[in-house]
């Protein structure tokens, strides 16, 4: 990112009462030149992999500690990065921002997350504060897949790049799952396997990720005429107890049942409780899978989820790769997808 290391204080390195270790010194004890130093802590450069690890190591063992008001100062950046969601639980921002911590740690920034609870008014606030710290970029985050409104005014030059839930304005820079690819797949695991009888359980109509599942899952089982699909998909809430019900709905339309596909870890972990009390086998019976890979539902469920992983850690990494390429001005794709992949678990395959 060419940005160098300053020292927090000058003079030579050594026992109590000499000073704060220099760059100079971490240069020394790397046996590499202070501007190799300054790449190898700073993460920018062409460097091989054991130069940049002699160097960590001996600035961790100088006690080395760079001076971030000098390089504020001498780069012009303040080496912040703001969030802004609407996440509040964190089911979907917290794994983001893992990923995305990733990415900005090689470059020493720092994450402030700003949670908007939905409120246009408190996100405004927001904005204006992290206009205030002279943020370097803002990533935008949400719990939903569906598009967001656009942010309002910000300072000139300051990039964005939404990363799990895509803004609506074109030209926008967004890093989305694929929800679509993801389901086909699901529902083709479950044809591979030799189900002939497979239905679609999954929560909210209005919402994007719900639609465009479903929509994927009619395809791949050939469509409504295709013989396979067990009716039309069912629309509900993400939650367990729909999920219960459901199976209530299309056993008494499909007693001949032997795959259902869900929306959501949550929704699936419904499908097989109730499943189970009505004596039908999982996988015997009826194979389940679910979406998200959410360890407390998936892992918890009984039997464990055969699930799609929307790698949330991966959006996150390449929003905050594409931000840092933004704030280094080159141009990033207004649109980028991460594939998902399927991890497969004892609801299609059995102990």
């Amino acid at each position: 990112m060419g940005v160098e290391v300053v020292a927090v204080a000058a003079g030579p390195v050594g026992g109590a009462g000499r000073g704060a270790p220099r760059i100079v010194d971490v240069a020394a004890l790397a046996g590499v030149s202070p501007g190799t130093a300054s790449k190898a802590l700073n993460g920018t450069g062409q460097l091989r992999r054991q130069t940049v690890d002699r160097v960590r190591a001996a600035a961790a063992q100088l006690g080395f500690t760079p001076d971030g008001a000098g390089r504020t100062l001498r780069s012009g950046r303040s080496f912040i990065v703001g969030v802004i969601t609407t996440d509040s639980v964190g089911r979907f921002t917290l794994p983001v921002l893992l990923g995305a911590e990733d990415a900005l740690g090689a470059g020493d920034m720092a994450l402030l997350l700003c949670d908007t609870r939905d409120d246009p008014v408190r996100e405004q606030h927001h904005l204006r504060k992290l206009a205030a710290r002279r943020v370097d970029g803002i990533l935008v985050t949400g719990r939903r897949t569906d598009p967001r409104p656009p942010l309002g005014p910000l300072a000139p030059g300051v990039p964005v790049v939404h990363a799990f839930q895509p803004s609506a304005r074109p030209g926008d820079a967004s890093v989305v799952v694929d929800d679509a690819g993801g389901a086909a797949e699901a529902a083709r695991h479950l044809l591979d396997l030799g189900r002939r009888r497979i239905a679609h359980v999954t929560g909210w109509r209005a919402h994007h990720s719900a639609s465009a599942r479903a929509a994927a899952v009619v395809e791949a089982l050939g469509g409504p005429g295709g013989g396979v699909l067990a009716g039309e998909p069912l629309f509900g809430e993400w939650t367990e107890q729909w999920g219960r019900q459901a199976v209530d709905v299309l056993l008494s339309r499909h007693p001949d049942l032997d795959g259902i596909t869900c929306g959501s870890d949550q929704v699936a972990r419904g499908v097989c409780d109730r499943l189970r009390e009505l004596g039908r086998s999982v996988p015997g019976d009826v194979a389940v899978t679910g979406v998200d890979d959410w360890e407390v539902m998936a892992l918890a469920s009984r039997p464990p989820l055969t699930t799609v992983d929307l790698r949330l850690q991966e959006v996150g990494r390449t929003a905050a790769r594409l931000l840092l390429d933004a704030v280094e001005g080159r141009p990033v794709p207004e649109r980028t997808v991460v594939p998902s992949r399927l991890v497969l678990r004892a609801s299609t395959l059995g102990v």
